[in-house]
């Protein structure tokens, strides 16, 4: 059985395929933040690697045709900024001066935990692009000598906190305008928190996607800067 799996060419689309609809299946019964369907997802995954004790590089081999779809979607997020590109002409020095402090305050606090817990150069840059999209924050990593493997998890899993906490952290610090909202989001959480940020509304999700490429260009020169502070 599991020679029939390793050798499958679609085992591990399959099974992420069909994890991902389970997912969205318990968000829309049950309509919690902590079921988002990502994190059910990845939960299934690793329990079904588990009980086939099938080895991750065999699942990824069968499993790598889905992420090449990454790239092409994340430029599709293009199509809700067009649509708000007067709004963005309107408030570009906001917009602008938004995704700055953003991306900043991320770099800063990537520092200030590292330096907490005493983590070496490698660790540390391994966590600087962690709110980036995956196609950018892998090529950082690289660069920068961290461990890509251990970026690509970071990034996930801050995508999956800022899409599960946003609309919360929003109503906490009651900021209610859309513009602000997305460019927080995305800037944060990358385009997983995006799918969040386009729930809430088109502008917020307009924002969001400027937010994603904006921060994942601002990120890459930052973090060849604060590379060097450890």
């Amino acid at each position: 059985m599991k020679s029939y799996l390793i050798d499958s060419m679609f085992f591990g689309a399959v099974v992420s395929l069909a994890a991902y609809e389970a997912g969205l299946f318990l968000k829309k019964k049950f309509r919690l933040a902590i079921l988002n369907p990502l994190l059910i997802a990845s939960l299934c995954v690793m329990a079904a690697l588990i009980l086939l004790n099938v080895e991750y590089t065999h699942y990824y081999e069968s499993a790598k045709y889905i992420s090449y779809l990454l790239t092409p979607a994340t430029v599709c997020l293009a199509i809700p900024l067009y649509q708000q590109l007067e709004l963005l002409k309107k408030n570009l020095k906001a917009i602008a001066g938004g995704i700055a402090a953003g991306v900043l305050a991320s770099l800063l606090s990537v520092f200030l935990l590292a330096k907490l817990f005493s983590l070496d150069h490698a660790q540390y840059v391994t966590l600087l692009p962690k709110s980036i999209t995956t196609a950018i924050g892998i090529g950082v990593s690289a660069e920068l000598g961290g461990i890509e493997t251990i970026t690509v998890a970071v990034i996930i899993v801050t995508g999956i906190l800022g899409n599960m906490t946003a609309e919360f952290i929003c109503k906490l610090f009651r900021i209610e305008e859309p513009v602000a909202k997305g460019l927080a989001i995305g800037t944060a959480s990358h385009a997983i928190g995006t799918t969040k940020a386009m729930e809430l509304g088109e502008t917020e999700g307009a924002m969001s996607s400027l937010a994603i490429a904006v921060a994942g260009l601002l990120t890459v020169l930052g973090a060849s800067v604060f590379a060097n502070l450890i």
